[in-house]
């Protein structure tokens, strides 16, 4: 069975809209009240590039990404020496989809303050997101090289490393968050998974101490039921299963291996069917659970329900073997 993990990238939020109001006791105003005022001062001074930049940032904050792309694309065309429109500009690329043209926001901004540690720890997660990890490394190296215990650049630097198969390199980075901030819990949830996949005893260290940081960690959760169900231990695994499902009770994965349990431990068809369908009911296109729902019908002696589960499975992947298997298997 595979762990199933969740990318937990921890920077700063992208997107910050700075109060209005020019008294500390005066009412706020709502973002629409804004976009009406600064509508008519851009009406009056259409040359005035901070005013497109504070409509941008309304606009971030309404969520209306292609407008504040046009207002920072003004913004910047009048006045390309400010770094914050490149930054906005970087985020709001980002927020499109634009990997590229989000990075090259952030060079420029880089380029005008060489020392924004913001600039470096967003151009490393998008270089990330693109899978780019020699440029991500490269830009949170530079933040290292500056601050060498910011956390936000050696956690992405191991979860990195853990990504390209480097265990050890991933392992010394993601130690070295925990001992410098040791409430910080998903550096002890990183390495408490990298150490259940290897069924390393440590990984209850640090997965529990991950749990104790945030009892509520469904993905802490996960990798500990995973090593318990890897080291037979069913009876503990079960145990989280449900602890995750008293959490999160749409959690597929936690209906879906509770069934494997039943099927393939207990031998209990009706309970694994039970299980296996609150999988697919917490998610449709969960071709796993199709499967070994047939499977659960194949060994009950169901075999029409066993075929149309396989069918299902074969139809939401055409290439897969365990679903191509069971047809066979039932038409023979």
């Amino acid at each position: 069975m595979k762990i199933i993990k969740t990318l937990l990238i921890l920077l700063p939020a992208l997107f910050a809209l700075a109060g209005c109001g020019s008294r500390d006791n005066a009412p706020q105003m709502t973002n629409e009240e804004a976009l009406k005022v600064l509508d008519i001062q851009i009406h009056k001074h259409p040359k005035d590039d901070k005013l497109y930049y504070d409509r941008a940032k309304v606009y971030m904050e309404l969520h209306r990404v292609n407008d504040a792309i046009a207002d920072l694309s003004r913004a910047v065309a009048l006045n390309d020496r400010k770094p914050e429109y490149h930054m906005l500009l970087g985020d709001a690329y980002l927020a499109n989809g634009n990997i590229e043209q989000s990075y090259n926001s952030l060079q420029r901004a880089l380029e005008l303050d060489p020392d924004n540690m913001e600039a470096m720890l967003k151009m490393g997660e998008i270089a990330y997101y693109g899978r780019d990890y020699d440029r991500a490394m490269e830009s949170l190296s530079r933040v290292t090289a500056k601050d060498p215990q910011n956390r936000t650049a050696l956690f992405m630097k191991g979860f990195i490393y853990k990504e390209m198969g480097d265990t050890a390199n991933a392992v010394t980075l993601l130690r070295k968050v925990c001992d410098l901030y040791p409430n910080y819990e998903p550096a002890f949830e990183e390495l408490g998974v990298l150490y259940s996949l290897h069924h390393d005893p440590l990984a209850l260290e640090y997965l529990n101490t991950a749990l104790r940081i945030e009892p509520n960690n469904t993905n802490a959760l996960y990798a500990l039921a995973m090593y318990y169900q890897d080291l037979n231990q069913m009876d503990k695994a079960e145990e989280a299963y449900k602890q995750i499902l008293d959490i999160n009770a749409n959690h597929k994965e936690a209906w879906h291996n509770r069934g494997y349990i039943e099927l393939f431990t207990y031998g209990d068809y009706a309970q694994a069917i039970d299980f296996f369908t609150r999988a697919i009911q917490c998610d449709s296109t969960y071709a796993e659970a199709w499967v070994n729902r047939g499977c659960a019908y194949e060994l009950s002696g169901d075999r029409q329900h066993a075929n149309d589960d396989f069918h299902t499975a074969l139809e939401l992947d055409h290439t897969f073997q365990p679903a191509i298997d069971g047809i066979k298997r039932i038409n023979k």
